[in-house]
């Protein structure tokens, strides 16, 4: 791998094709660079880019890789390895390996004959696979690493895959022999809507930010999806062709996104189609009840691997109790699947250019103009010049004997002062009435009743181009994000 470190640093120094990525780039040359010998696991949700990442950054060169079949045996496991083995090594076995300890050992040997210097880098791509139940996969990776190549300073291996709940669960916070062994992990997250414009200018797509965004709340930030969108269209049409046409690139991507992911996929599927049916979240009961699963540590496993695979948030409440958590359905593509592909199948139409600013279109884009805020908080205590402070990120729900109220986005900050964040997506300047602003003094007086903060409240409006200047606004709006912030 020597010739091909200085290529890294070079890309490193902005001259890859990669699009963003860069604190990924530069944690890899790091691990490249050590004098030490490193395990690397990588994981995040299906399609976010993971391996697209490692192939172009170490320019598809490795000592070795191998990535794992998707629902095979160990035995097709094994001969997938064997073949590789044969493909990338000079050396020559008489016979095919009888377990996963004697695989390791013909890899320790195909790396030991290597007389280049430099970091010997291996990488196992969608690592999850190969642990088939009954192998000795992981005694054997476990033996390779803390028998030999811990005993070296030359070796990167790196470990990936889309089973986010198996990479941490078996290997970064493994308990057994593995324990401590992982010397780093980066958990791949979908683009910004700032890294989802660069791709989409680097394909000669042309949007201006509002349509970036209608394409954001239907696909999220998910490097495989935006790359199906095609020049020349519009985003309505985009969205035509890859959701709702006859082999459309997303029509059928819930039926293997779950799937693919986790083993029991029905009981997963039933959590996400509970949360999204309520747009603001729910607590743990509600989802028991919704979803028809019993509580106990089953439905505990679950939300802790849908919301470490980026599919649900959990947003605390202000009181800190946990029984009060919301979960909240954060991933795009699985919302805009339940609210319009599910729901065409008991339409008539299924076009979306039929849909296109109906009034169901226009109240998910607002339910999920709120989700894309709450996903760049960053951006928006950049806006807000908070970014220094310590804040809980909270959505809330209240009611007195006599109103309700519910806040889409709360900021609750260590300074002593609670941003309360209205979000609104609109086609111009959006108009505060004065029925809105009886609304909006009704809420924030239930909030201060019910929560009894003593903090001071400031209202923040986040909006696609800001809010008309009049008596309205002057007395309610503290603060202004606007779309453009969202994209820095």
């Amino acid at each position: 791998m020597a010739a091909i470190q200085f290529c890294l640093i070079f890309n490193v120094m902005g001259k890859s094709p990669l699009i963003g990525r860069e604190n990924e780039r530069k944690r890899l040359q790091k691990f490249l660079s050590s004098p030490r010998s490193e395990f690397l696991a990588i994981y995040g949700r299906r399609r976010v880019g993971k391996t697209f990442l490692v192939k172009e950054f170490f320019q598809y060169t490795f000592d070795f890789y191998i990535s794992g079949l998707a629902n095979a045996s160990t035995a097709q496991q094994l001969f997938n390895f064997d073949t590789e083995m044969v493909r990338q090594s000079h050396l020559v076995y008489d016979a095919p390996s009888k377990n996963w300890l004697e695989a390791f050992q013909r890899l320790r040997g195909h790396l030991e004959a290597k007389k280049e210097a430099g970091k010997r880098v291996i990488f196992i791509d969608e690592l999850p696979w190969f642990d088939t139940y009954g192998s000795d996969f992981m005694i054997a990776l476990e033996h390779f690493w803390n028998a030999w190549a811990t005993n070296r300073k030359d070796i990167l291996l790196i470990t990936c895959g889309s089973a986010a709940s198996w990479m941490l669960n078996e290997l970064i916070n493994n308990s057994g022999g593995l324990h401590n062994r992982v010397t780093g992990q980066i958990k791949m997250a979908p683009f910004t809507l700032q890294e989802s414009e660069l791709l989409l200018k680097a394909r000669n797509c042309v949007f201006d930010r509002y349509q970036i965004v209608q394409l954001y709340m239907c696909m999220g930030g998910i490097p495989y999806y935006l790359d199906g969108i095609e020049p020349g269209l519009s985003a309505a049409q985009n969205i035509q062709a890859l959701f709702f046409e006859n082999g459309g690139l997303l029509r059928q991507e819930f039926q293997n996104l779950y799937r693919s992911l986790f083993k029991r996929h029905d009981i997963y599927e039933k959590v996400v189609e509970a949360l999204s049916a309520k747009k603001y979240g729910m607590p743990r009961s509600e989802i028991i009840r919704m979803a028809k699963i019993a509580s106990g540590g089953t439905l505990t496993k679950v939300l802790a691997d849908l919301e470490e695979s980026g599919f649900i948030s959990a947003y605390p409440s202000l009181d800190g109790k946990q029984k009060n958590m919301l979960y909240r359905l954060s991933d795009y593509y699985t919302s805009f699947y339940f609210n319009f592909l599910e729901a065409s199948k008991r339409r008539i139409s299924t076009s979306w250019l039929q849909l296109f600013d109906q009034p169901a279109q226009r109240v998910w884009q607002g339910f999920t103009f709120e989700q894309l805020c709450m996903d760049h908080i960053w951006q928006v205590k950049k806006a807000l010049g908070i970014n220094g402070i310590e804040a809980t990120i909270a959505t809330w729900a209240g009611s007195t004997q006599e109103r309700g109220a519910q806040i889409d986005l709360l900021i609750d900050r260590r300074d002593h002062v609670v941003n309360l964040c209205e979000c609104k997506f609109s086609l111009d300047v959006y108009t505060i009435t004065k029925s809105y602003a009886e609304t909006l003094k009704s809420k924030i007086a239930v909030f201060r009743e019910v929560s009894s903060t003593k903090k001071a409240i400031q209202t923040v409006f986040i909006t696609t181009y800001g809010v008309a200047r009049n008596a309205y606004s002057d007395m309610l709006v503290q603060h202004q994000v606007l779309l453009d912030d969202l994209f820095e």
